[in-house]
Parts: structure tokens; sequence; C-alpha cells
């Protein structure tokens, strides 16, 4: 009986037809999959969302808190206008940061949006994700190509965090889903 409870731990989550390993290695360092859920604008799927990090929390504050690499993928469930996509992220970063820090978040905000504008378009089935590495920076890929440098600023993936985590989510069903709530 113990085996399979821990064959079952072991399986992939599926959300919306999108497959997010229970773990995965980045830089090999060990992720887990904290939580994944789905972004809802209306009725409407507009993206799958998986969170990754070292071990699993259900706080946003131990989300933040955690040290070492984490990773947020997106895989979309609907095409949308990339340029859109990324000013939607600037609005939802607006919102749910401390004033206090939005003024140091500003390059890292111009070079996302400069990303997505470059992509044009992202379709259903298309995914990117955002790594936080210590002391290397945010890398943002998208579609299997990383876009650029890293973004330095070590606020800048908490202040993405904070899009689905913060105290205005762009969904309060896709937080709890990745808080492992869902």
């Amino acid at each position: 009986m113990l085996l399979f409870a821990l064959v079952a731990t072991a399986a992939p989550v599926d959300v919306a037809g999108i497959r997010y390993d229970d773990s995965l290695d980045v830089r090999g360092q060990r992720l887990e999959l904290n939580g994944a859920g789905v972004r809802y604008k209306a009725v409407f799927k507009v993206y799958a969302a998986g969170l990754y990090l070292g071990r699993k929390v259900s706080t946003v504050e131990e989300v933040l808190a955690q040290p070492g690499p984490k990773r947020i993928s997106i895989t979309m469930l609907r095409d949308i206008d990339a340029n859109e996509l990324g000013k939607l992220f600037t609005k939802g970063v607006e919102e749910n940061s401390p004033r206090a820090e939005l003024a140091q978040l500003i390059p890292g905000l111009v070079r996302m949006g400069q990303m997505f504008a470059d992509q044009k378009q992202l379709k259903a089935g298309d995914t990117f994700y955002v790594d936080w590495w210590p002391g290397a920076g945010s890398q943002v890929v998208v579609k299997g190509v990383p876009q650029g440098e890293p973004i330095r600023e070590p606020a800048f993936f908490n202040a993405l965090l904070r899009i689905w985590l913060g105290p205005a989510p762009a969904d309060w069903k896709l937080k709890d889903a990745l808080l492992g709530k869902g």
C-alpha cells in the first residue's frame, strides 16, 4: 500500500489538458510543483499556470520568502495578443506591489513588456516561463527561447508572482490553486 501511495504522489498534474510534472530540474536544482490552475477571464480559459519551488508551501509569505530558484510556467489556452498580455502583467504588478518598490521595478517591467511585444501573438499551446535564479536574476523564456539577459532586480520575480498571489490577484481561484489549495 505504501508503494502505491508513493507512485500516486509522483504523477503529473493535468490542468485543462496541460501537463505539469510534479517536479523538474532547473540547473541541477530540483523544484516541486507547488500548485497549478487555470486563469479565467469571465467564462473563458486564458492560460494554465504552474508554480515550482524548492519545497511546497501554502502561504504567499512563504512563497515570496523562500530562498533558492523558483519557476512560474504558463501555457496559453487561447490565442492572445502578446503585447496585450504584457500590458496586463504590468498592470498586475502595479496593482499588487508596494508603492515604494515600483520605481525599482520599472526597468524590468519595460524589458518584459518589450519581450512580449516582440512576440506579436501567443497561440493556444504556446508556453513561457520565468525562472528566478539567485545571483543571476529572472530569466524569461518564451516558446523555449531565452529572451535576452536575465532581469537582475531581486524584487522583480516576487513582483511577478504577486500578479497571481498578491492582494488583488488576476484570478482568486488560480491564486488558491498555485498555493496548493485548489
